[in-house]
């Protein structure tokens, strides 16, 4: 892969992309982020649900690249923080951030990072770097939040409870994601092409 920076889905969509733009597109995936903690379902063991928020953390990496996602998850994490309603099941406050998911949280706008990064050098162009940057992604998520889960639960249960349930749905929406931007890519470069 290369190690040089390319172009981003959204560097495409909105070439030349001004402070304001840029600003809007940091808003709104976090608005995206926000919207995804809403589709939530509750594990009877468990404190951490299953959500779409990770699935827009990692997409918001892969579309925007490095900064942009960062930014935006850690807008995502201040609004939550400071009471608006963008958590899981529309919680908010401080206290979830010190709370048992409080690890999965702050690893947000890191593994957006990261996942745009891996975009940014053309990880997201074919089907395995994409399902591979996504998967790296997740592991920064599910490192941070075990960490901080394993305050909260015995070390017997960790992975019971923080991680085992939700490797199948962080594999399928990887997957997915994996078959959807290498195609993205193709339709840009066709469209380019009828274009020129």
């Amino acid at each position: 892969m290369s190690s040089v920076r390319t172009m981003t889905l959204a560097d495409v969509a909105v070439p030349r992309a001004g402070f304001q733009l840029n600003a809007l597109l940091v808003i709104g995936a976090s608005l995206l982020t926000a919207l995804a903690a809403q589709i939530e379902f509750r594990l009877p063991w468990s404190p951490v649900p299953i959500t779409g928020q990770t699935f827009a953390v990692l997409l918001s990496g892969a579309v925007l690249g490095s900064r942009r996602a960062f930014l935006a998850q850690l807008l995502y994490v201040a609004e939550g923080a400071l009471g608006l309603p963008v958590f899981a099941g529309g919680a908010a406050g401080l206290v979830k951030l010190l709370g048992p998911t409080g690890g999965y949280l702050a690893a947000f706008p890191f593994a957006a990072f990261l996942t745009g990064f891996l975009a940014e050098r053309g990880w997201d162009r074919r089907f395995a770097t994409t399902f591979a940057a996504l998967l790296v992604g997740s592991v920064v998520i599910f490192a941070f939040g075990l960490a901080v889960l394993s305050r909260f639960v015995p070390s017997s249960q960790l992975l019971a409870v923080g991680l085992l349930p939700f490797i199948p749905g962080d594999l399928i929406k990887s997957a997915l994601a994996a078959l959807a931007f290498p195609a993205a890519w193709r339709w840009v470069g066709r469209v380019g092409a009828d274009q020129a």
